[in-house]
């Protein structure tokens, strides 16, 4: 068989360059401009749901990655709660060798398609770089490069599926199939056990698919993750409700020997002020869930939500942003966040800050509900703010929001979101009276082995944790198999 000399000329050229990159000084690295990723315009992305993001092409992810000074302490590392070797999987990108970095994404993390995509990188990795921490630079862009790596290896058709271990002939049990469960399921997986996961509604991912709106997170993307836990061997059950369909112990009595508990927490906050109760108002859960996994924004379902002409959402985390540009998405002529403090307090990842800005989204910073006002209908049509300052710095690191006498003013809406918090799930706790929780209603676990009271109880995530980020769940579940592995293997001896 003949070979094309032109092909060699080239994959000759390809190495040289390769070598090249290999010998930049690090004065040449930190030179280098952290790369900008291509987004949709905002005048054509509010028109559906297509993702806001766009990924980076192979050459800018090369240049991206040539930015890493691969540092002999790599404090990137630390900053990441699955412990990513992250010098590691950039330099395969340098080389070229993007299905080599994929796999080094893989060895500690389930999810690194949604990482990539949804994890507050600004808050963790990158601001443990040494650009950040040294330079008072721009970080390398992490994040992005993990979209990169895992976003290639999907594209590829050449998705590495993760070696496990020979049977134990041990089965456990997962409750819920949110990032917490995912990660567990993958871990005990990769240690031979035999893993089922239980899931309350009628599609796998939790959080990652009722929560995130596709705009941000792709479901295809997700479900690309899925299968391939999947394919390791993982089991798993829809429309199951741990407590309801089966107890703990009817599960016990099938021959689960552990279980972990990732139910989340999907119990909605409200503020309980007068005319809460009006139509029209839903809390983000309800909102997001609906419109997510149940078409509720096609007229033509059985249970369609009304999201109004006027629509207003309380609150200023990542979750408000989503629920707020979901209604603009629904044809919102005025979406607006309504929040206590000012923009800078605002806990919502920056990026989701300024497409909700670039959107049209209006920001009515500095302003409290205080009641609502509904039409001989029932449904809510005013509601009555007052205006806030900034006092003293509270318990998070924040300034207080203190209410100026007086300042009350009407505000005309037809729907309300509520976005200001969530609960754990109640239900696994009241099947349980022996399981000890805490004064917030989370699980009560060790922090090192994510144990509870009853020993073969393990549980991580927002039912640990009240409400976190999807990257603080799956560190929970890396590290709550460890433990249950451990755990095991001593009652077994």
């Amino acid at each position: 068989m003949s070979v094309n000399p032109d092909y060699l000329k080239e994959e000759r050229e390809q190495e040289w360059r390769v070598v090249l990159r290999s010998q930049k000084k690090n004065k040449e690295r930190t030179d280098l401009v952290r790369v900008h990723m291509t987004e949709v315009d905002p005048k054509i992305r509010v028109q559906s749901n297509i993702e806001v993001n766009q990924g980076l092409s192979e050459d800018d992810a090369v240049n991206e990655a040539q930015r890493c000074l691969d540092c002999p302490n790599p404090t990137c590392i630390t900053g990441c709660p699955v412990e990513i070797n992250i010098p590691k999987f950039i330099k395969n990108i340098e080389r070229r060798e993007f299905l080599e970095a994929a796999k080094v994404l893989k060895q500690t993390s389930t999810l690194p398609a949604v990482c990539g995509r949804v994890c507050p990188q600004e808050k963790q990795c990158e601001a443990q770089c040494f650009y950040t921490l040294k330079l008072k630079k721009e970080p390398v862009a992490i994040g992005y490069l993990e979209r990169f790596a895992a976003d290639y290896e999907q594209k590829s058709g050449k998705m590495a599926v993760p070696e496990v271990a020979p049977a134990k002939g041990i089965k456990i049990a997962i409750i819920g199939s949110g990032p917490a469960g995912l990660t567990f399921a993958g871990e005990m997986c990769k240690r031979g056990y035999d893993v089922w996961v239980f899931e309350a509604l009628h599609e796998i991912g939790g959080v990652l698919k009722y929560g995130i709106p596709e705009f941000r997170l792709p479901n295809s993307i997700v479900d690309v993750e899925i299968d391939i836990l999947k394919k390791m061997g993982v089991h798993f059950e829809t429309n199951f409700v741990v407590g309801k369909t089966a107890t703990i112990d009817d599960l016990k009595d099938e021959g689960f020997k552990g279980f972990f508990v990732g139910s989340g927490a999907g119990l909605p906050r409200f503020m309980n002020i007068p005319g809460e109760n009006y139509i029209g108002i839903l809390s983000s859960n309800e909102y997001l869930t609906r419109i997510n996994l149940m078409d509720a924004a096609n007229p033509n379902t059985d249970t369609p939500i009304i999201s109004g002409k006027n629509v207003a959402v309380i609150g200023g985390g990542n979750t408000a942003m989503d629920s707020v540009r979901t209604a603009k998405r629904l044809g919102a002529e005025r979406a607006m966040i309504i929040y206590r403090r000012s923009i800078e307090e605002m806990p919502a990842r920056v990026e989701e800050i300024k497409h909700a800005q670039e959107e049209g989204i209006e920001f009515i910073n500095l302003a409290n509900p205080l009641e609502y006002y509904a039409d001989e209908k029932g449904r809510v049509k005013q509601m009555k703010v007052q205006r806030m300052e900034l006092g003293e710095p509270d318990s998070s690191g924040r300034r207080r929001p203190v209410p100026v006498e007086g300042s009350e003013y009407l505000i005309d809406v037809d729907t309300v979101v509520v976005s200001v918090g969530v609960s754990p799930n109640p239900l696994i706790p009241s099947s349980l009276p022996d399981l000890k929780m805490t004064r917030w209603q989370t699980i009560e676990v060790d922090d090192d082995k994510l144990q509870s009271s009853i020993p073969y109880i393990f549980a991580g995530g927002d039912i640990v944790r009240g409400g976190a980020t999807v990257i603080l769940a799956m560190g929970d579940g890396r590290k709550a198999a460890a433990s249950m592995d451990n755990y095991i293997q001593n009652i077994s001896k």
